[in-house]
């Protein structure tokens, strides 16, 4: 079976079962705890991909870790996926999840790349030119690259918004570059 297919399954499992639970919200947080843990730690995806550790070690090694910080249902849940022998599968589940809370939620992620830092009315008045045509939630990531010069890039899923010097720059470029010369001899 694909892996990629295995973790949606047990991503939708765990929205459903946190749904019907009321507790999508503290589930949401455990995840994007779960994958902030797995990111930041080599040494906890090692375990998780490690097939020398047994899976008792796995599972007492997790709760310890986690037992403090996560709700009872997601640490059920990680005992599940260890007993099954999927816990190498923990950070792309908990990725899968957090996409498919968004999409339960309506909550769209806009990146914004801006050469200076955004200031809180510039960040509401891009919440609001997103929201203008569409009943959604905005996560807005911004990004600082002082390589675009000035204006701003607003990318939301397969769309993109350039308005930043740089690309007007190139715009000239390949204009300029064009012989629009034409001898009449």
């Amino acid at each position: 079976m694909n892996q990629s297919r295995v973790t949606v399954r047990y991503a939708k499992a765990l929205l459903q079962l946190s749904i019907e639970k009321n507790s999508l919200e503290q589930s949401y947080n455990d995840m994007v705890i779960i994958k902030k843990a797995c990111l930041e730690s080599k040494e906890l995806s090692l375990l998780l991909k490690s097939p020398i550790i047994k899976t008792d070690q796995k599972r007492n090694i997790l709760q310890e870790i986690f037992e403090s910080k996560i709700g009872d249902i997601s640490m059920n849940f990680i005992k599940i996926i260890t007993n099954k022998k999927r816990e190498s599968l923990l950070n792309s589940i908990a990725s899968v999840f957090i996409s498919q809370y968004k999409k339960h939620k309506n909550i769209k992620e806009v990146k914004v790349t801006t050469a200076h830092p955004l200031t809180l009315e510039l960040k509401q008045e891009i919440i609001k030119y997103i929201k203008k045509n569409e009943e959604i939630e905005v996560e807005i990531t911004e990004v600082v690259d002082k390589n675009i010069i000035g204006g701003t890039i607003i990318r939301l899923g397969d769309k993109q918004l350039d308005t930043s010097v740089s690309s007007e720059i190139s715009e000239l470029r390949k204009m300029f570059n064009k012989n629009l010369y034409l001898q009449d001899f």
